[in-house]
C-alpha cells in the first residue's frame, strides 16, 4: 500500500501551491493556486497531468482549499467551470466567504486595467464558489464511505486551515501555509498530535530563523518613523487581507502613543469588506482580539483612512498600504512608479515577494532602474526596507511541527529549491525521517503502514498465558565453585495471522493452523550418528567387547548417558542439557546412544579404532542447527574414560 503524490505547483518554488494525493484509491486536490509571476500559461498547474482525456470528476475525488490567497485558490474558478470539474470542494467558512473577493480583486486587476486575456469571469467565480462545501476547525467530514478530511487551526491569515485525510489505516496532513507563533490578531497553529504516514509541509522560510516579534516590530515602526519625519512617503504594499489588518493594528496603536498626525491610507477597495469579514469572524482571531472586541473594535483603525487615487502626488508624509503585495500589478505599482523616483520616500516589504514580481527584485538588491518591459523603465532612488512580518513560520516552526507529529515521512513543498534541499537534510540527519521534496510535475510514492483488527482463538489466548520457563545457572556470590539454577519466565505469544476473504482477521495458535486448513503436521528434523571415542571403556568388566566394537545392552546405555551429560555439562554451561532418562535434550537437539548395528543415519567412514568407538543418534530441527554441530563437535573430541 502506497501514498501517491503528484506535484502540480509550489515543487521547489513559491507559487501555484497544487498538489494530489493518492490514498488507498482516493484522489484529493489539495490546493489549486495561481503563480503570480507569469502572465502566460506557466501561471496554471498542467492539469493534464491528472487526467490527459480530462475527466476530472472520475479522476478526483474532491477538492480542499486551504486558505484564500490566490496562489492556493486562483486557479479554481479556472478548474471548475473552463476545465470542468463538478465534484466537492471543501474549505473553511470564513475562506469561502473571503476567496471571491480577492478572485475578483484580481480578475479587475489583469483583465479590466491590465487588458489581459480573460481566463474566468465574474460568473465562473459565482458558479466555483457555489461548488464549495464550508467545513469548521475540527469538524470531521466524512466525504464518502472510505474518505475522512477535518481541518485543523492554522494561523497565518484569517480561516487558514492545516488538513487531515485518513483512507482506511493511511492518514496525512496537507498543511498549506501556517504560522507557528501567534501575531497581533492571529493564534498560533493548532493541531492534534496524530498518527500520519505523511506529512506534506509548506517550506518559505526553510532555512530561516527570524528574530523575536517585539524586535521585528520595533525595526519596522523606527524605519517608518524615520522616513515620514523627514517629510517622505511611505509605500507598503500588502494584500487587503492578513499583514494589512496585522500592520495597521501596529502603527494604529503606534500612532496614538507618540500622538503623531502624519496621515495613514488603506487603498480603497477591500478594505470596507475586509474589516467587516474580520468583525464577522472574530472568533477565527487572537484570545487578545476576542477579549478587546467587547469595547472598541480591534479593527476600528483611528488613524488609518481611505486613500484617493487623486492625492498620490500631493505633497507633504504619510503612510499608505497599497493592493497588490509584492508589486505585481494594481494600484501598488501605480504608485511605486510615482514615488520610487524620490530619495525621501521608503518602502518597505513586509512579507515574501514570489520570484518574478517587483518586490522580489527589489529585495534581491538595491536596483537602480527597473523594467516593466522593453520599452518602459522605473527609476529606483527611494529607500528599500525588507522586514520578515511574513505569516509563514519559519525554519524552527517547520521542525517543531515535525517533532510534535513524528510522521513516518515528510514531503515539503511551497519553499525555494536550495532552501528546502538544506532543510530536508536536517530533517533526515537531526529527526531520522525520511524526507521528500519533488519539483513540478514529480509524482513521489510513499509506502504507507497498513493495520489490521483482528480477534484471537481461545487456544492462542491460553498459551500466551502459559509459563515459558528458561533455566540459567549463576555463580553465587561470585564463587565460581558454587553455582545456583536462575528461573526466568519469558511469555510470549506467538500466533498465525489467518485472513480469509470476506472474514474478519484472527490469529490463531500455530497448532490449530493445520486443523483449520485440514492437513496433517510435517516437521523438518535433520538426523546423524555421530561417532564417539571411549577410549578407556575396558577398564569396565560390565561392558562387552569384540573384535568388531562395543556391543551395549540397555544397562550400558544409562550409563553412557550419565556419562555423557557429566562432560556435556561442563563444556555446555551456557545451555540448560534436560536428562529424559533414555536421551538427554538441548533445545530440540536429542541425543542417545545408538543400539543398532546399521544404522542408516551413519557415515560409513573409516575409523581409526572401530573397536573403541560408541555411536549417539543425534536429532535436530532446523531452527537448532547451529547448537547440534557445535554438541556434536564437543561429543567427537570428548575423551570418555571410565571413572568409578
Amino acid at each position: 500500500m502506497a501514498i501517491e503524490c503528484l506535484v502540480l505547483g509550489a515543487g521547489q518554488e513559491v507559487g501555484k501551491s497544487c498538489v494530489v494525493v493518492t490514498i488507498n484509491g482516493k484522489k484529493i486536490m489539495f490546493d489549486c493556486g495561481m503563480h503570480m509571476g507569469y502572465d502566460d500559461k506557466r501561471r496554471y498547474p498542467n492539469f493534464s497531468l491528472i487526467s490527459k482525456s480530462r475527466d476530472f470528476d472520475n479522476a478526483i475525488t474532491c477538492i480542499i482549499i486551504t486558505h484564500f490567497h490566490l496562489d492556493h485558490v486562483g486557479a479554481l474558478p479556472y478548474f471548475t467551470e473552463v476545465c470542468g470539474y463538478r465534484g466537492p470542494i471543501y474549505m473553511t467558512y470564513p475562506t469561502k466567504a473571503l476567496a471571491p473577493l480577492m478572485l475578483e480583486d484580481y480578475r479587475k486587476v489583469m483583465v479590466d486595467r491590465r487588458g489581459e486575456e480573460e481566463t474566468f469571469t465574474s460568473d465562473h467565480i459565482a458558479e466555483c464558489m457555489r461548488k464549495v462545501i464550508a467545513v469548521d476547525v475540527k469538524q470531521t467530514v466524512q466525504v464518502d464511505k472510505d474518505l475522512q478530511i477535518r481541518a485543523y487551526y492554522a494561523g497565518h491569515v484569517l480561516g487558514a486551515a492545516m488538513f487531515y485525510a485518513k483512507v482506511g489505516d493511511a492518514s496525512m496532513v496537507y498543511t498549506g501555509d501556517y504560522n507557528m507563533t501567534p501575531d497581533r490578531h492571529l493564534g498560533a497553529a493548532q493541531i492534534d498530535r496524530l498518527q500520519l504516514d505523511l506529512l506534506i509541509s509548506e517550506s518559505t522560510y526553510a532555512t530561516t530563523i527570524r528574530d523575536s516579534k517585539y524586535a521585528r516590530e520595533r525595526e519596522f515602526l523606527k524605519a517608518v518613523h524615520k522616513c515620514v519625519a523627514g517629510g517622505g512617503k511611505v509605500l507598503i504594499p500588502t494584500f487587503a487581507l492578513g499583514r494589512a489588518q496585522e500592520l495597521c493594528m501596529l502603527l494604529d496603536d503606534y500612532w496614538e502613543r507618540m500622538n503623531l498626525q502624519v496621515p495613514i491610507y488603506f487603498s480603497a477597495g477591500l478594505t470596507i469588506q475586509a474589516n467587516m469579514y474580520y468583525k464577522m469572524l472574530i472568533s477565527w482571531t487572537s484570545q487578545n482580539v476576542k477579549e478587546t472586541s467587547s469595547g472598541r473594535h480591534a479593527f476600528d483603525f483611528k488613524n488609518v483612512r481611505d486613500f484617493d487615487r487623486s492625492i498620490i502626488n500631493t505633497p507633504g508624509p504619510c503612510v499608505l498600504f497599497a493592493t497588490p503585495g509584492m508589486i505585481s500589478g494594481g494600484f501598488s505599482l501605480q504608485v511605486f512608479k510615482q514615488w520610487a523616483p524620490s530619495e525621501m520616500n521608503l518602502v518597505t516589504l513586509p512579507g515574501y515577494c514570489v520570484a518574478g514580481t517587483i518586490g522580489h527584485k527589489l529585495m534581491s538588491g538595491k536596483p537602480t532602474k527597473i523594467d516593466l518591459d522593453k520599452d518602459n523603465q522605473i527609476d529606483v532612488r527611494c529607500k528599500i526596507h525588507q522586514l520578515s512580518f511574513s505569516p509563514h513560520t519559519d525554519s524552527k516552526g517547520i521542525m517543531d511541527l515535525i517533532k510534535f507529529l513524528s510522521p513516518k515521512h515528510v514531503m515539503l513543498v511551497h519553499g525555494e529549491k536550495p532552501k528546502i534541499a538544506s532543510l530536508k537534510g536536517k530533517i533526515m540527519s537531526e529527526l531520522g525521517i525520511q524526507c521528500y521534496d519533488p519539483a513540478n510535475g514529480q509524482t513521489v510514492c510513499i509506502p504507507s503502514t497498513h493495520c489490521v483488527k483482528a480477534s484471537a482463538s481461545d487456544m492462542f489466548i491460553r498459551s500466551c498465558s502459559n509459563p515459558n520457563f528458561k533455566f540459567s545457572k549463576n555463580d553465587l556470590e561470585n564463587r565460581t565453585d558454587i553455582q545456583r539454577l536462575q528461573v526466568t519466565d519469558d511469555r510470549v505469544g506467538e500466533g498465525i495471522l489467518v485472513m480469509e476473504k470476506c472474514k474478519k482477521a484472527k490469529i490463531v495458535h500455530k497448532d490449530e493452523l493445520l486443523f483449520l486448513l485440514g492437513e496433517k503436521e510435517h516437521v523438518t528434523q535433520f538426523m546423524y550418528c555421530c561417532p564417539v571415542d571411549v577410549y578407556g571403556w575396558q577398564k569396565d568388566e560390565s561392558i562387552n567387547f569384540s573384535s568388531t566394537g562395543i556391543v551395549l545392552d540397555l544397562q550400558d546405555k544409562s550409563f553412557l548417558i550419565q556419562q555423557l551429560l557429566v562432560r556435556l555439562s561442563t563444556e555446555l554451561s551456557g545451555e540448560t542439557i534436560q536428562d529424559f532418562g533414555e536421551h538427554l535434550q538441548v533445545e530440540s537437539f536429542r541425543v542417545s546412544p545408538c543400539l543398532k548395528e546399521t544404522c542408516p543415519y551413519r557415515i560409513a567412514d573409516k575409523l581409526q579404532n572401530e573397536s573403541r568407538t560408541v555411536f549417539f543418534c543425534c536429532t535436530w530441527s532446523v531452527a537448532d542447527e547451529k547448537l547440534a554441530w557445535r554438541t556434536i563437535s564437543i561429543m567427537k573430541n570428548l575423551d570418555l574414560c571410565c571413572t568409578t
